[in-house]
């Protein structure tokens, strides 16, 4: 049976991280702030935002809410980010996505200056991921991934790592961030020829496709690695599921992530700690 890679221990090891910097920091005259901009209700935005706050309080990272009615106008949503982009009590920003439809996401994305953006919504935010220069941060979910292999000790150098999505929140973001770990990546998605096959070849095995069950145990080998990052509800299950079929793939892979449990309980935690560190460069 494979090793299972808990999320919960990399998440405190963050968390007490995190804590000693914001105690650091307030001894400093600086309290670190998160701004969570949301428009409308929707569920599973008001799910990850009751769950950052509550990471936010355990680490003592103050949060500011700011929430719009679905019928926002663009404009003043975008004048709203400015405001925020020049308070100085505010050191990074979280903005749930999608937007309605009549919003053009990326103008107001990109409005969002680089160095409040904390999970990489912005174009700068992403350049900066591709060029590994520090231009605001990476998405939450890719580091999150990285965080999880570092705790673990799964050294990546010369490791063959295939990542299964191309998305710019975690497929592509992580491909790089696993290139700067010295990695050799392949990317893949739901459109690659032979697919399975191509997965065998892995040492590492990242998948990010958004598609309940989709890797099963023709795309595993013994001695890998699978990392799902996957959150997809189950009606024939009736719960939370990942891209993995984790009954046929943990007993013959070394070592997979739970789905709950794994990579995605990092994730809070990763957004508190890009929030400290917005405020050191503050403070600084």
């Amino acid at each position: 049976m494979a090793e299972i890679l808990k999320g919960n221990a990399v998440t405190a090891a963050i968390n007490d991280r995190t804590a000693s910097a914001v105690e650091e920091l307030k001894a400093r005259g600086v309290s670190p702030t998160l701004c969570i901009v949301r428009v409308g209700e929707r569920p599973d935005d008001l799910s990850y935002e009751n769950g950052a706050v509550k990471r936010a309080v355990a680490v003592g990272v103050e949060v500011v809410k700011r929430a719009f009615p679905v019928d926002v106008s663009e404009d003043e949503l975008i004048q709203a980010i400015n405001e925020i982009n020049t308070d100085c009590s505010i050191h990074g920003v979280l903005m749930f996505k999608p937007l309605p439809k009549h919003i053009y996401e990326a103008r107001v994305c990109n409005a969002l200056s680089p160095e409040k953006d904390m999970d990489g919504i912005t174009d700068l935010s992403m350049a900066g991921v591709y060029a590994q220069k520090p231009l605001g941060y990476s998405p939450c979910t890719a580091q999150a991934v990285i965080e999880l292999l570092d705790y673990y000790g799964i050294d990546l150098t010369g490791k063959n790592v295939t990542v299964i999505g191309r998305s710019l929140v975690i497929g592509k973001p992580v491909s790089m961030m696993l290139i700067k770990k010295n990695a050799t990546v392949t990317v893949c998605h739901t459109k690659t020829r032979y697919l399975p096959a191509v997965c065998r070849r892995a040492d590492i095995l990242v998948a990010a496709a958004g598609k309940a069950g989709m890797v099963n145990s023709d795309f595993v080998h013994e001695g890998q690695t699978v990392i799902d990052v996957g959150i997809n509800w189950s009606e024939e299950k009736q719960k939370i599921v990942g891209d993995v079929d984790f009954d046929s793939v943990s007993p013959i892979v070394s070592a997979i992530t739970p789905v709950p449990g794994g990579v995605g309980g990092v994730t809070t935690s990763v957004l508190m700690s890009h929030v400290v560190e917005a405020a050191k460069k503050y403070a600084d």
